[in-house]
């Protein structure tokens, strides 16, 4: 039986989400709200909401976990080739410029490519609040006037948590991405929640952890100060990529 919250109660422990060889493994519970309180509690504990149309919230905590450590970023030739080449053109890289636009994009950018989107009216709704209660932030990337892609991620203290990307320019996302990872590793940031496995993300550098791994550098990191969100061009230098001029 799945545990179903009303709006105030408190999450179960991330341990009794529901295994390998289930229906659903990682799902923890359903219902509770999306209230700017809840997404707190939740991501301090290291679990998610994720659900379609018409479904109650559902929330999550899998395991293993994907994560990327900015170290471990792959920047192939190929695309630092393309990275340089975008910002020598003209690209502009804003930091929260406008987050609420950056998450709707995200989900008509999914909505164009599956049969539907988690990232529902509802969380859009919840994760612009979040973003005005100064938790979510959006990297975008803007050319001649016009926002051609970018990502947006949850961050408390110095754990960050990337949410979903978009792109209606080549490389635009990827763009946003190895600026985000330069952000990470000039402030010390250990690592980049991912949620779910892909291979996309793999190609990248992303790996799974164990949740328990996750859980206990998760407590660590929320502690410590939050990150510093003012883009500085100097960033590149932590990836080696050329700064515009």
């Amino acid at each position: 039986m799945l545990l179903f919250l009303e709006p105030g109660e408190s999450f179960p422990p991330p341990c009794t989400a529901w295994g390998e060889g289930t229906e659903a493994p990682g799902l923890l519970c359903a219902g509770a709200d999306l209230r700017v309180s809840t997404l707190l509690s939740a991501y301090q504990q290291g679990i998610f909401p994720w659900f379609s149309e018409g479904q109650p919230p559902l929330w999550w905590s899998t395991d293993p976990r994907m994560v990327l450590h900015p170290a471990e970023f792959k920047l192939h030739r190929s695309l630092k080739k393309n990275i340089n080449a975008m910002l020598q053109s003209g690209c502009e890289l804003r930091i929260d410029h406008d987050p609420a636009r950056a998450i709707a994009e995200c989900a008509n950018s999914a909505q164009r490519n599956q049969a539907g989107t988690w990232i529902v009216q509802p969380m859009q709704q919840a994760y612009a609040a979040f973003a005005r209660a100064g938790f979510v932030h959006s990297v975008e990337v803007w050319q001649h006037g016009a926002l051609v892609g970018g990502l947006y991620l949850v961050a408390i203290g110095r754990a960050v948590f990337g949410e979903s990307m978009f792109h209606t320019t080549s490389n635009a996302s990827k763009l946003a991405l190895a600026a985000l990872v330069a952000m990470c590793r000039a402030q010390g940031v250990v690592r980049i929640d991912c949620q779910q496995q892909t291979s996309h993300l793999a190609s990248l550098g992303a790996r799974p952890i164990a949740r328990a791994d996750f859980l206990a550098q998760l407590q660590i990191d929320t502690q410590k100060p939050a990150l510093d969100w003012t883009w500085k061009p100097l960033y590149w230098n932590e990836i080696s990529i050329q700064p515009p001029p």
